[in-house]
């Protein structure tokens, strides 16, 4: 063995081992090897964590860059009703305001009225001395009773005027003078039949009734006051409440489509509001519209009746008035809240599938929140909020389920 191994190796021409290589060299190339290939075994394994920790910081990186959705709140497209309004404003005006006034001269001696009392048709009001005009109407009844006797004394004459001249004993001129007198008596008579009503009149009117049903305002003369039969003071003012009119304007553009209702017989109801247009007091029914358009306002006058049986409407009072001119139905309707304005065109935002799609639409009417839209098919969700980040093609994430089943129950009526 000792010969084995110390004997050298042979080296041929081509500079190769050729004879046998000792043992601890065959161990020394293995260890070697083996080194070789653990070490690109860890280079691999290197290079695979690299590789690894890279794509992790790419993709957090992408995850970073990527804009999170945006949360919004949304509802979905009703198919409804809703009503075509003009919105105006309005004075309650009564339909007959009566301002008393004297017909006679005289003094006060009763005034029947309390301020603010509701008072009947031909209710008492305020009498006025009648002694003057009393003893005026006997004259005129004896006036009138004497001339009655006196026609009567001339037609029994002309009577016997006639039965004379049928026997030629009298000339034909006194008859025919006796006949012209009857006829002045007669006429006489007229005259003071004219002169007794007259006077009847006068008296009638000492004692004022309330020519209307209606409301008496504040006291305005008291027992003792002379009043002038030239009508300068007034005597009380009653106003009808019950029932009561509004008068409000029209615009111009919209008397044709109202006339054409009108004259269709349709009965248009008219609510009415309070000053802040947030409390509704009555609905109503117009009654008619003027006959001129005021050509400085560009608006016509229509008069809507309200029954006010709660007494709710005040003379002169201001009102905000609805006219409902039509009802469009079985139209798309949305939140007014989801349209957008681009200058003159609107849009919304249609969201499907988590995505919002810019849409452009055609806004019609609006009433109680919702507007009537083409565009917008039932049942599709819009945008109702964030519309400072949103954009078309945007993520979103809808945070309102409750709001997403309907615009409101008010938009379907």
């Amino acid at each position: 063995m000792s010969e084995d191994i110390t004997k050298p190796a042979i080296i041929g021409p081509d500079h190769q081992l050729t004879g046998p290589v000792p043992w601890f060299s065959r161990h020394r190339i293995l260890w070697i090897v083996s080194g070789s290939l653990l070490l690109l075994v860890l280079a691999i394994a290197a290079y695979a964590l690299v590789l690894h920790r890279r794509n992790a910081e790419r993709a957090a990186a992408l995850a970073r860059a990527k804009p999170a959705a945006i949360t919004v709140t949304a509802a979905t497209a009703l198919k409804g009703d809703i009503g075509v309004y003009l919105d105006s404003i309005g004075t309650v005006t009564p339909v007959y305001t009566a301002s008393i006034t004297s017909e006679v001269t005289g003094l006060i001696v009763v005034v029947h009225y309390r301020e603010g009392q509701t008072v009947a048709k031909g209710d008492p009001l305020v009498d006025i001395d009648p002694r003057p005009y009393r003893a005026t109407l006997l004259q005129a009844q004896g006036t009138l009773a004497r001339d009655e006797n006196l026609l009567a004394q001339a037609v029994m004459d002309l009577g016997r005027y006639r039965a004379a001249w049928a026997r030629n004993a009298i000339a034909q001129q006194i008859l025919q003078d006796q006949e012209k007198l009857v006829l002045q008596d007669q006429g006489t008579v007229m005259n003071d039949r004219g002169t007794l009503q007259y006077d009847q009149v006068q008296l009638d009117f000492c004692h004022i009734t309330a020519p209307i049903a209606g409301r008496v305002g504040l006291r305005l003369v008291d027992p003792g006051n002379v009043v002038q039969s030239s009508g300068a003071v007034t005597l009380a003012v009653i106003t009808q409440l019950k029932p009561i009119t509004v008068i409000f304007t029209i615009a111009e553009d919209s008397v044709a489509a109202v006339e054409a209702r009108l004259q269709a017989g349709a009965k248009l109801a008219v609510d009415s509001f309070d000053r802040t247009a947030q409390k509704k007091i009555a609905t109503g029914e117009l009654l008619t519209l003027d006959n001129q358009i005021d050509t400085t306002t560009g608006t016509v006058k229509g008069r809507a009746l309200f029954d006010n049986k709660n007494g709710a409407f005040f003379p002169n009072q201001f009102v905000n008035t609805r006219l409902l001119v039509d009802t469009l139905r079985g139209v798309s309707l949305i939140p007014s809240s989801a349209i957008q304005q681009n200058g003159r065109a609107s849009f919304v935002y249609v969201i499907q599938g988590g995505v919002a799609h810019e849409r452009s639409i055609k806004a019609g009417v609006t009433d109680g929140g919702n507007t009537q839209v083409d565009g917008v098919e039932p049942g599709e969700v819009v945008a109702t909020s964030s519309f400072d980040k949103l954009q078309d093609k945007a993520a979103v994430a809808v945070s309102n389920r409750s709001a997403r089943r309907g615009a409101g129950s008010s938009a379907a009526r």
